[in-house]
């Protein structure tokens, strides 16, 4: 059957036509994806979803400090306080200069007050860890040890020191005992009831596989609820230097001579309040110090806090 011209001749005009536009479309499309491209890649970066309140704050906490300042500075410069109530920036670090020369009540020089606070919170602080924390690790493993120990942490946790102060001075005397006692006291709890909490964070599934694999009681202890625990203990520790801190004052008013906590209570009985605070300022640079250091070490030794 013969095929006419014609009709071989429209057929092959079709399929030109055809495979160019296939070609046109295929050109279209190489030439419009690489601008596509930087468009969607853009719209995902613009959609990152970030954990809430995750993100640099050091800008704002800089803006913070320089706005209370700057409040301090106007709130002394136009009076509105009494320089009783509240002295200049500049009478404070005149008092910090001349706290450290010796030119204060008393007579030392504020490198030795420094010394001798530093001694007293550290070392107790020491001391509060390397006791509570074993404490706390037994108390959340152990039914018998949860049950003996719970009522005296709990009964004591929530006495303000300066209620157990006059016993401890009965039972230890004046001297240094004392006062590292109390202020080992005020940390040992908040440590213990941390690192209670986190030997609940292991989960049942690590229990289970590391005693399926042999582990013995104190290898599952050392190897899984210890690690698991540890963000709680972090935790428990910066909370329990500032109890330290806090409890300073009233172990040195336990017959100190020497001591930030001596250095405020004798300024105050003089009415230097450029001393008190000059003193409170301190302090609390030295607890915020010790606090930025045990956040790095938490960003070191558990970085997967948080994103779990």
């Amino acid at each position: 059957m013969s095929v006419p011209q014609e009709s071989l001749e429209a057929l092959n005009a079709r399929a030109s036509s055809h495979f160019d536009g296939a070609e046109v479309a295929s050109q279209t499309a190489s030439q419009t994806a690489p601008q596509a491209a930087p468009a969607s890649s853009a719209h995902s970066r613009a959609r990152v979803w970030r954990m809430p309140g995750e993100g640099p704050t050091a800008a704002l906490s800089a803006a913070s400090v320089a706005g209370l300042a700057a409040l301090w500075w106007l709130a002394t410069h136009l009076h509105w306080l009494p320089p009783l109530f509240l002295p200049t920036p500049e009478a404070v670090w005149h008092a910090f200069v001349d706290a450290w020369h010796g030119r204060i009540q008393g007579g030392l020089p504020l490198s030795e007050h420094l010394f001798w606070s530093a001694l007293r919170v550290f070392g107790a602080f020491a001391l509060a860890a390397l006791t509570a924390i074993p404490v706390g690790i037994l108390m959340g493993v152990s039914r018998v040890a949860r049950g003996l120990l719970d009522p005296p942490l709990e009964f004591y946790r929530p006495l303000p020191p300066l209620a157990y102060l006059p016993l401890v001075v009965i039972w230890f005397g004046i001297d240094e005992t004392a006062k590292i006692v109390v202020i080992w006291l005020a940390c040992f709890a908040p440590i213990a009831m941390a690192a209670r909490a986190g030997a609940k964070s292991a989960t049942v599934e690590q229990l289970r596989a590391a005693a399926s694999l042999g582990g013995s009681f104190a290898q599952i202890v050392r190897f899984v609820v210890l690690p698991a625990a540890l963000p709680e203990i972090l935790t428990g520790l910066r909370i329990a230097i500032g109890f330290g801190w806090t409890t300073l004052v009233a172990a040195e008013m336990v017959a100190a001579t020497a001591g930030l906590g001596q250095m405020v209570l004798n300024a105050s009985s003089f009415l230097r309040t450029d001393v008190v605070v000059m003193g409170i300022v301190l302090i609390g640079l030295i607890a915020w110090g010790f606090d930025l250091g045990m956040r790095a070490l938490e960003r070191r030794l558990v970085p997967w806090k948080g994103r779990g």
